[in-house]
């Protein structure tokens, strides 16, 4: 079977398109067909090296995919359903989704949503499914757009433009922030109401500045979660999902302790079978599909090296699906 695969030597980290033997797949009892994966920024990263994702080698990267069984002895699949998959260690201490079979646990399986091609569902992969998470625990929280304003920051990336999208869909006024304010037109063509400048949230932030918003969807960390921190209104909440920016939280105990802020934690590759039943249900529902379309572009498994390039360099707007057959 065709697969892209990592491996590493004396020389490095190098990723290559090949021929893998199926027999080398790792243990699992569902044999997934696979159609399409995507490209998020942890697969960026894995794939340049940028960071330490890959836990074994080889590997095969891709932390999602979406198929069709072609084989299983799990009591809840059977020859022919159609699945998807995010996280769980593929890609990372498990062979992933950027080949043409991937043998898996089948309790790591989803089923593939009614109203959602396997296409769709990796258009959505794990930002959109994690921007999805991050509207869920806000709603957990007891916010509604009453409350005010959400900023999402990253707002051009692949998490960035489904919470936009889905803020815009459950009736709240939302503030994207962005480094590339070229991508305005864009942005408002989401659902964006108003676009700021990054460097609005890049400087040094204060232990408290000016309220500005109810709620946020945070990819970046570092600095930048630390301003929005600083900006975020009494009772207000704040989803962190993502360290594109860095690992660091430079800010301070204000927010919470004088403003009852609450910083909350998404984490999406070991999130329990109900919640992303519950997430992935969703998005079928209340994801505007022809919003979806117009952030996605299509490439093939050839061409995801240098994709994963440009990702980690911040020139990818929205979501790459990576086509590997049927």
């Amino acid at each position: 079977m065709r697969a892209m695969v990592i491996d590493k030597s004396d020389s490095g980290q190098q990723a290559s398109l090949c021929d893998f033997n199926e027999a080398e797949l790792m243990e699992g009892d569902v044999t997934v067909r696979v159609s399409h994966s995507c490209l998020n920024y942890k697969d960026g990263l894995a794939l340049t090296g940028k960071a330490p994702v890959v836990r074994r080698f080889p590997m095969i990267p891709g932390i999602d995919f979406a198929g069709v069984v072609e084989t299983s002895a799990h009591d809840g699949y059977k020859p022919g359903d159609a699945v998807l998959l995010n996280g769980w260690g593929t890609g990372e201490t498990h062979l992933g989704g950027y080949a043409e079979l991937s043998r898996v646990k089948g309790d790591w399986l989803v089923p593939l949503p009614a109203g959602l091609t396997a296409a769709q569902a990796m258009a959505i992969g794990t930002a959109g499914y994690t921007a999805m998470l991050s509207l869920m625990a806000i709603e957990r929280h007891g916010l509604t757009p009453d409350a005010g304003p959400a900023v999402v920051t990253g707002a051009a990336g692949g998490v960035g433009s489904v919470a936009i999208a889905l803020l815009h869909r459950a009736g709240w006024r939302v503030i994207a922030s962005t480094g590339r304010m070229q991508e305005s037109e864009y942005l408002t063509s989401l659902g964006a109401d108003e676009i700021i400048d990054r460097a609005t949230l890049s400087g040094a932030p204060k232990p408290l500045a000016k309220e500005r918003w109810a709620a946020a969807v945070d990819s970046v960390g570092s600095t930048t979660l630390a301003n929005v921190l600083s900006m975020t209104r009494s009772g207000g909440a704040v989803a962190a999902c993502g360290l594109a920016g860095g690992m660091d939280l430079p800010g301070s105990v204000a927010p919470f302790i004088l403003r009852g802020v609450a910083l909350l934690g998404i984490e999406s590759v070991m999130a329990p079978k109900p919640r992303r039943v519950e997430a992935w249900g969703r998005l079928a529902r209340e994801l505007d599909l022809t919003k979806l379309d117009a952030m996605t572009r299509t490439i093939g498994l050839a061409d995801v090296a240098e994709a994963a390039a440009e990702i980690i360099a911040g020139r990818v707007r929205g979501r790459i699906v990576v086509k590997i057959g049927g």
